[in-house]
């Protein structure tokens, strides 16, 4: 505890126990720990691990996946539901099915298979690769689903895993797919398993909520759901029609719109029973969301409901239609990825440098000789009161741009603009620091102190491993791993090493509130470590190699029961380096090397380097083509840059 600051205090400001879900907390010492069993009992120090995995020669950033979290979440979802079955004497089964997509790395798939073997659970796959991947991976015994679009290739994929002994359910999502689906079972002398997606009326909310309703990409209209049951009677297959399925969007937020859409599609499903469709399962697709802001609200980053009431709601909504419609009660199936994956992954990333504003490496004092335009800002520091902070503003920004245009007109010298710009930052921060004292503060000076932060500049590429939070502003959980103990003195932007001015995180969720700025520390000569967390779900399969920073290395974490606090690596996966991401965009290393050796060699026959140089520096190129893609740790740099300086074009030191 330092100045009466507890690791209380960084909890609740992170909003640890907001999205955390009992697997994350903040120990005495200050560290970020983990929670195996979601118990205070067994915690995992994360900086001890980061300091391992470091030591080991791993650098980063690294991606850690905490593969008991992964077992708990998939245990904790078939559990929740098993018991709202009991608790209302339900008569179907629940039977989960794992949706790739969400995260189709093998070792994440195998781990959701090992925890789901006592539920018999299953896969699901929306791509001709993930189809490959599901049937050789999925047991007999778990549903295989089949979603998308597809061709004949896909249907003969599907007719395959079931002369494997797979129960593979091919899900039609256009009327033209039914045809190709029969076609295929024909040829090659199976029965299928076949599952309708039906467009419902009701939509999701969220960011994805238009999923759902009638512009709906995927699904079958009420007449085409028509059809393709009259198309089955025809064909003599309507015995093979034994999923009903629907979907209104991934991370839904707010318990409503669940119990809507699932009284409508129980309502389609109790009317098909009464045609003589012989349905069995209720596929409830995905949407069960992830609290990432941790305010138990239905904004988009949030869910205003808990897992125990999404599984009661689908239970208790379905069998209330059932009962109504007086027809069986079918097996329940959910295609929860986003739930069961999220928690299990986080990032580490090291923080290597600071733009800070208004630090500037040259003598500001007071000089005979100084032009007029820089005494004015030097005044205006010195007369400031919080009375007339709007006015003090006013006028540093005219002297300011006094100043530019008197060195746009050769009136003043490089030394004295470099003065002005410095002492008008010092004069902002001044006034920012009034603020709280004014009763009143003029819009355009509360824009200023929102946009006068430092940048912590961040070993990581945003594109590559938080796309989310680039292409659709999603809020992830960001805080410090250490020190956690003492009170953070900044306030700081998070920037990465792309040359890319979007390369930064806008939005950070604080005590349950978004701003634009993360509270950190002030950085020392040790290194310095941030957690971005909840990353399990999308982001390591929908980065690009922007700027060609590749995957990044990966750790595979469990808990060693024996040890009190112990744990174990079980696997390092090594990220990309130089070489596989310029092999990734047609760059033969061979075709480089040739040419960077070409072009040694006629410098050697120029004169210009010696034979044994020009050796060298084509063994030191083709050694840093086998190099990790990031940068090294090296000394942290503190960068003077005014307010409006961009983080790709300062030079660190």
């Amino acid at each position: 505890m330092a100045n009466g600051w507890s690791t209380k205090d960084s909890a609740k400001l992170y909003n640890i126990k907001g999205w955390g879900q009992n697997y994350f907390a903040v120990a005495e010492n200050g560290h970020v720990v983990y929670q195996p069993k979601r118990t205070a009992r067994q915690t995992i120090d994360i900086k001890s691990i980061v300091d391992d995995v470091v030591q080991r020669g791993i650098k980063l950033p690294v991606l850690i996946r905490f593969q008991d979290v992964l077992h708990d979440r998939v245990n904790l979802l078939n559990r929740t539901f098993r018991r709202a079955i009991e608790e209302h004497s339900y008569q179907g089964k629940y039977q989960g099915v794992y949706p790739i997509k969400v995260n189709q790395l093998r070792e994440v798939v195998e781990e959701v298979l090992e925890a789901g073997k006592p539920y018999r659970m299953g896969l699901e796959a929306g791509s001709k690769p993930e189809l490959m991947a599901v049937l050789a991976m999925n047991r007999a015994d778990g549903l295989t689903i089949v979603n998308g679009y597809k061709d004949t290739e896909m249907m003969r994929l599907a007719c395959l895993g079931l002369k494997l002994g797979k129960q593979v359910f091919v899900v039609v999502e256009k009327p033209g797919e039914l045809d190709l689906l029969l076609k295929a079972s024909r040829e090659m002398g199976v029965t299928p398993l076949i599952g309708l997606r039906t467009k419902l009326s009701s939509e999701g909310s969220g960011k994805w909520k238009t999923s759902g309703g009638h512009a709906a990409k995927f699904g079958l209209t009420t007449p085409e759901l028509l059809g393709a049951i009259n198309l089955l009677k025809a064909e003599g297959a309507l015995d093979c029609l034994k999923l009903l399925h629907f979907h209104i969007g991934s991370q839904i937020t707010d318990i409503q719109a669940i119990q809507d859409a699932v009284k409508e599609a129980t309502r389609i499903y109790a009317k098909m029973r009464k045609m003589g469709v012989p349905l069995e399962f209720l596929d409830c697709g995905g949407g069960l969301g992830v609290d990432y802001d941790g305010t138990k609200t239905s904004t988009d980053h949030s869910m205003n409901y808990t897992l125990e009431e999404y599984a009661r709601g689908l239970v208790y909504s379905i069998q209330t239609v059932c009962g109504q419609e007086k027809v069986p009660e079918p097996n329940i199936v959910t295609e929860s990825g986003r739930s069961t994956a999220a928690h299990h992954a986080m990032l580490v990333v090291n923080i290597f440098g600071s733009i800070e504003t208004g630090a500037a490496p040259i003598n500001v004092d007071e000089t005979p000789d100084e032009h007029v335009v820089v005494k004015e800002i030097r005044d205006a520091i010195r007369g400031l009161n919080v009375e007339d902070i709007g006015e003090s503003y006013h006028d540093g920004l005219r002297w300011l741009e006094e100043a530019n245009s008197l060195f746009r007109l050769g009136y003043i010298d490089l030394e004295q603009k470099a003065k002005a710009e410095t002492l008008f930052w010092r004069l902002c921060l001044e006034i920012r620091r009034l603020l709280p004292q004014a009763e009143s503060v003029p819009e355009d000076v509360q824009h200023m102190a929102h946009t006068l932060h430092d940048q912590y500049l961040v070993n990581f590429s945003l594109f590559q491993s938080l796309p989310d939070s680039w292409a659709i502003n999603h809020m992830f959980p960001i805080l410090p791993l250490h020190r956690l103990d003492e009170q953070p003195t900044r306030e700081a932007g998070l920037v990465d090493i792309t040359c890319d001015s979007d390369g930064k995180v806008d939005q950070y969720v604080l005590s349950g509130r978004p701003r634009e700025t993360l509270p950190v520390h002030d950085l020392n000569s040790d290194p310095y470590y941030l957690g971005i967390f909840l990353m399990g779900a999308y982001q390591a399969t929908m980065g690009d190699i922007h700027n060609l920073f590749g995957r990044v290395n990966e750790v595979h974490v469990f808990e060693d029961e024996e040890e009190p606090g112990g744990y174990y690596v079980e696997e390092v996966i090594r990220g990309q380096t130089v070489r596989d991401v310029l092999d990734d965009t047609q760059y033969s290393e061979y075709e480089l090397v040739k040419m960077v050796r070409t072009a040694l060699d006629a410098q050697v026959k120029a004169g210009t380097i010696k034979p044994r140089e020009g050796v060298d520096l084509l063994d030191y190129y083709e050694s840093v083509l086998r190099q990790y893609t990031y940068i090294d740790h090296g000394p942290r740099a503190a960068v003077a840059s005014g307010a409006q300086s961009e983080p790709d074009t300062v030079p660190l030191t």
